[in-house]
């Protein structure tokens, strides 16, 4: 029983109480599945009544069908890729038979991007607006922590740029992008993503900005006199001292920055018409077909889904390298 209470605490006691491993049970598992029914029944109801252009709204078994529908149609359309690509390989070896001096053309496939396709180019895209927000921001909000004139220098532009909308952002990236980025040839980006990537950059990195100067700043000041007396290095006084309690504020700017960037990713999909999730609602807008309203119900209730894991693998990661 020793054991037990080293290893679970307080909670040992609830574990040998039926009652507390019942009220347990209930908040953790059972008051949630309650509200999630109630939900669905107010839903099935509620839809059934309402009509729209496409219809009328559809009803949780709607939406799941379509949802089957998506899957089923991703798996199709690798069925058809890989079955052009054994074409293409047969093709070849018989133009070799008869002509060895022949060299094979590759030709890649250019089927339509499938849901799961772009759930896959939406979280790639955020993951890289946000370690770019990340690798911009942590700095400066440690040089902002560390030097009142360096905060005095950028608080105004934090100020400004702050508030500025992701759909002010996004014209302005896109034409920046699109005189900078001039290549020939195949690119080693395409500039869909460079101005997805940039505008989440722009829009997330304010908040871990901030909240790296807070964390630095509240560093226990006697911490910091030990490092001066001892003559540290301002990057070893960054390591040592700084970064481990400085640690928790960062980490909670990362998530909040990481929910910010999710959200600006779609609207910046959905105006820019750029491959992601948020373009998959639009096109499914114009569509007009009577599947069309299910298939994005499906689309928001994803990015719901995956905004809500970003932040738990956030809260992880925390959990793992910010000591206790």
């Amino acid at each position: 029983m020793e054991l037990v209470n080293k290893f679970f605490g307080s909670g040992a006691a609830a574990l040998r109480d039926p009652r507390e491993m019942g009220r347990a049970f209930m908040m953790t598992v059972g008051v949630p599945l309650i509200a999630i029914a109630i939900f669905l029944a107010l839903w099935s109801v509620a839809a059934s009544r309402i009509q729209t252009s496409l219809g009328a709204v559809p009803g949780p078994v709607q939406v799941a069908e379509q949802a089957v529908v998506l899957v089923k149609e991703h798996f199709s359309e690798r069925e058809r890729q890989a079955a052009f690509y054994e074409r293409q390989i047969e093709r070849d070896k018989e133009r070799i038979a008869e002509d060895p001096s022949y060299e094979p053309r590759n030709f890649q496939w250019t089927g339509k991007r499938t849901y799961l396709d772009q759930i896959v180019t939406s979280l790639y895209t955020v993951f890289v607006g946000f370690l770019l927000a990340t690798v911009v921001a942590v700095p400066l909000g440690i040089l902002a922590g560390t030097s009142k004139i360096v905060q005095a220098a950028i608080n105004p532009m934090v100020q400004l740029f702050r508030p500025v909308s992701p759909l002010a952002w996004l014209p302005i990236v896109t034409l920046i992008v699109s005189a900078v980025y001039v290549t020939t040839g195949e690119p080693m980006f395409q500039k869909s993503f460079l101005i997805s990537a940039i505008t989440v950059t722009l829009c997330s990195l304010w908040t871990t900005l901030i909240n790296t100067a807070i964390g630095v700043t509240s560093v226990d000041k006697d911490l910091v006199n030990v490092g001066k007396v001892l003559q540290l290095s301002l990057a070893t006084r960054v390591r040592k001292i700084i970064l481990p309690s400085a640690l928790p504020f960062i980490f909670t700017g990362m998530r909040l920055s990481l929910g910010v960037g999710w959200m600006v990713l779609i609207a910046a999909e959905m105006l820019a018409q750029n491959p992601g999730l948020g373009k998959f609602v639009w096109d499914e807008f114009q569509n007009g077909s009577s599947d069309s309203l299910a298939r994005i119900m499906v689309a928001v209730f994803t990015i719901g889904l995956i905004g809500y894991a970003l932040d738990r693998l956030m809260q992880v990661l925390q959990n793992l390298v910010v000591p206790r």
